[in-house]
């Protein structure tokens, strides 16, 4: 895959080509996943070459997905369909809070298309380097940090509606049920 950005163009073309009737000027077909991407991403058997007298490796290329509600998951990709929904295996949620991060294993996973925000390959060299404010901990841990964090954020929020109402404004729904 080419790593680009909306101003280059890539060797099918990009933002130079002629819009049709002159629309927008639209993004290079590198920008997106398609479903070849999809199908080379795909766990499965790749012959190597013949001068390696024909040795059937097992590729194994990790994905990470991001979810719209913000989960991140990380697993095999086995499967796929025209709606991009996906199957992962051996899936792991990695959860962030502050400066701490656990992997919880989740199994098989089937994934919504219209629920992904972004896929992307590890690189499986790195897949073990931790970046440097972050250390890993228990799943027990992070949970009690995120609860932590939430209600930290749900006292926070009360004070400053208390302030708005305080100089006249009036508070919106916080996601709490109003019946």
């Amino acid at each position: 895959m080419e790593n680009l950005s909306i101003q280059e163009t890539g060797s099918t073309g990009g933002l130079n080509h002629v819009p049709p009737a002159g629309g927008p000027p639209q993004l290079p077909p590198q920008m997106f996943t398609t479903a070849a991407q999809l199908l080379d991403l795909t766990d499965r058997q790749k012959n190597r070459g013949a001068d390696r007298a024909r040795i059937i490796v097992r590729m194994i290329e990790k994905l990470v997905l991001v979810l719209r509600d913000g989960k991140k998951l990380i697993g095999v990709l086995r499967s796929w369909d025209q709606f991009a929904n996906l199957v992962l295996q051996d899936t792991i949620e990695r959860v962030f809070v502050e400066d701490v991060y656990a992997d919880i294993s989740r199994g098989i996973f089937l994934v919504r298309g219209e629920n992904v925000l972004l896929l992307g390959e590890i690189d499986l060299d790195k897949d073990d380097y931790i970046p440097e404010p972050y250390r890993k901990a228990s799943a027990e841990e992070v949970h009690a940090l995120t609860i932590r964090k939430t209600q930290a954020s749900r006292r926070a929020d009360k004070v400053r509606r208390s302030k708005l109402q305080e100089l006249g404004f009036e508070a919106e729904h916080n996601g709490e049920i109003l019946f």
